[in-house]
């Protein structure tokens, strides 16, 4: 055991204990606002839905943010900045809610909480790719089981919480969770020596004129468009088109963040060594196989297989694809690269929602919807396993040690 706790810094265990602890305090509060709004203030599941989507941008926008501002500042800075700032929009969203603010005042609160949360992602990702270097994916993988332990305590919580207390104090007990995490951040995680750090406004988006990265990202939404459909197609689907219930559908979402506490990290250690493409390959794979078969199963036990094969795709595709991100990136544009990326996710995940809601209403069959989805993820899969040899570095890899170093000289 004490092997193991050695093979990581102790700040990449401060930053996972520092995800478990805001992913608690996110979870613990903000499911509770839909409920708020359209329970207390009565307005319609649409209108509730199109501020969450909104919001959602938002925090996406704050990912690219998030990575410029931690390659201009400083990983630190901008990390001790966003959750801050969390903290301040926790506390403002608790304070509109005790005194009934106005809708616009709510939703405008909300974006900016999901703000804080983008713009403190990148700089979290560009510290464990600073800290790791030959076990990034195992960082990754790391950093996901306190995220998803994260995950899974706050609903619990929150649902004990608000039959207790008045729904502004939830808020207040995210604010909390947040100024755990930053005094977790600011005494046992400190600054990154970087060799540089790059100031030029012409190179905020860097990442995207990268013909090795460009690639990479562009093959991995397809993946992300197919990821999307657990948030709201899966759903809708189990529920009202093959009956399960409300509740048999949450304990699939149960068994996914089980399997990623129980599994993620071991699993990550072990395609640690393997060639990137093969883990992209496969994880795009597995994501794809477990969508498909919900085409053709009915009884909730397969679905439960079918999760499971679901998660196995995220626990192998998700590390190694931003472990794919950092190898790529030089030194000094790290964050912007890993902002990049978690744009491009963020924003795949959004149109997979999209995507899967209109060939919801659209599709004759279960077999064509999820024949039509998936189809995309085939389609990775097969870019991922055929890609030419020297257009992509990184997926030529086993361990990111020789491109490291090759990635400290700028690029122009």
């Amino acid at each position: 055991m004490w092997n193991f706790f050695q093979r990581f810094d102790r700040a990449v265990w401060s930053l996972a204990l520092a995800q478990l602890i805001t992913s608690a305090g996110f979870s613990l509060a903000l499911p509770f606002l839909s409920l708020y709004l359209s329970r207390e203030r009565g307005l319609s599941m649409s209108v509730v839905g199109t501020i969450m989507l909104f919001a959602a941008f938002v925090g996406a926008l704050g990912q690219f943010l998030g990575g410029d501002l931690s390659d201009r500042l400083g990983r630190k800075p901008v990390l001790l900045g966003a959750i801050l700032f969390r903290i301040l929009a926790f506390m403002g969203l608790a304070f509109l809610v005790f005194q009934e603010g106005t809708i616009w005042n709510i939703a405008l609160m909300y974006m900016a909480v999901r703000l804080s949360g983008g713009l403190a992602m990148p700089p979290i990702f560009a510290f464990v790719a600073d800290l790791t270097v030959e076990k990034r994916v195992e960082g990754y993988g790391l950093l996901r089981v306190g995220m998803n332990v994260g995950w899974a305590l706050g609903p619990a919580l929150g649902g004990y919480l608000a039959s207790r207390f008045p729904y502004a104090f939830l808020f207040l007990f995210g604010a909390m969770a947040a100024f755990l995490a930053f005094l977790l951040v600011l005494f046992c995680v400190p600054e990154p020596r970087i060799r540089a750090m790059a100031a030029a406004t012409r190179e905020t988006f860097t990442a995207f004129k990268d013909p090795d990265f460009l690639p990479f990202l562009g093959a991995s939404i397809p993946v992300f468009l197919v990821a999307g459909q657990l948030v709201s197609t899966l759903s809708v689907f189990t529920v009202t088109k093959v009956g399960i219930s409300e509740a048999q559908f949450g304990g699939l979402l149960t068994l996914n963040g089980l399997l990623v506490v129980v599994f993620q990290y071991p699993l990550a250690r072990a395609v640690q060594g393997w060639p990137r493409r093969a883990g992209l390959a496969l994880g795009a794979l597995l994501y794809s196989l477990g969508y498909l078969s919900f085409g053709w199963i009915r009884s909730f036990p397969l679905m439960l297989v079918a999760m499971t094969v679901i998660t196995a795709g995220e626990m192998v595709f998700t590390p190694v694809a931003q472990t794919v991100a950092a190898d790529l990136a030089p030194e000094e544009h790290r964050g912007r690269y890993l902002g990049a990326f978690g744009l491009v996710e963020s924003l795949g995940w959004s149109g997979g929602a999209f995507l899967g809601g209109v060939l919801l209403d659209w599709a004759p069959n279960p077999q064509v919807l999820w024949g039509a989805i998936t189809s995309l993820g085939f389609l990775a899969t097969l870019v991922f396993g055929v890609f030419p040899k020297g257009l992509h570095r990184a997926l030529q890899e086993k361990t990111p040690g020789a491109l490291h170093e090759e990635n400290r000289r700028p690029r122009s």
